[in-house]
């Protein structure tokens, strides 16, 4: 495939913007006319002599298990407050957590909690960090202070286990 200095310089620019073969096949057909496979959007990236980049691959689960579990400043002072009350709550039934043997499917790590009103949930922190909470009870919103406790005692649960 022949392109002439003008085309040359748009694809040299996709490459140089992170634009995927397959974008970069797309935008050869709408904006310059030209209808190529994707084998030929390869090999015309390789006779310029150009090189994509490449995604940025997503991180491994320990690496994001690992930075879950490490409390940013804001949760560092939760979990502090947490803790001072948490021995005072732990007799009259407070926050307990636990951390399932077997991990549900999609998360890093899942397990239940029973807040101190006796409501349960299970729990899960996915791939990418977030925390999720699905309780037995529709629209059930556990109270702050509970919040609070279960925080700090899954950051415990969880730093007993290594994790």
């Amino acid at each position: 495939m022949k392109l002439d200095e003008a085309q040359r310089k748009s694809v040299t620019g996709w490459i140089a913007d992170g634009l995927k073969l397959s974008d970069i096949q797309s935008r050869l057909g709408s904006e310059l006319g030209l209808n190529l496979t994707y084998m030929e959007v390869r090999f015309l990236v390789d006779d310029l002599k150009l090189t994509p980049k490449d995604p940025e691959r997503p991180k491994a689960a320990e690496t994001v298990l690992a930075a879950a579990a490490q409390p940013s400043a804001s949760a560092a002072a939760l979990a502090a407050s947490a803790a001072e009350p948490a021995p005072a709550s732990a007799a009259g039934g407070g926050v307990t957590v636990s951390v399932d043997q077997v991990t549900r499917p999609g998360a890093v790590v899942s397990g239940k909690v029973t807040f101190s009103d006796g409501v349960k949930a299970d729990w899960h922190l996915d791939q990418t960090g977030r925390l999720g909470l699905s309780a037995q009870q529709p629209g059930y919103r556990p109270a702050a202070a509970d919040v609070q406790q279960f925080q700090a005692a899954l950051e415990l649960e969880l730093s007993k286990q290594g994790l």
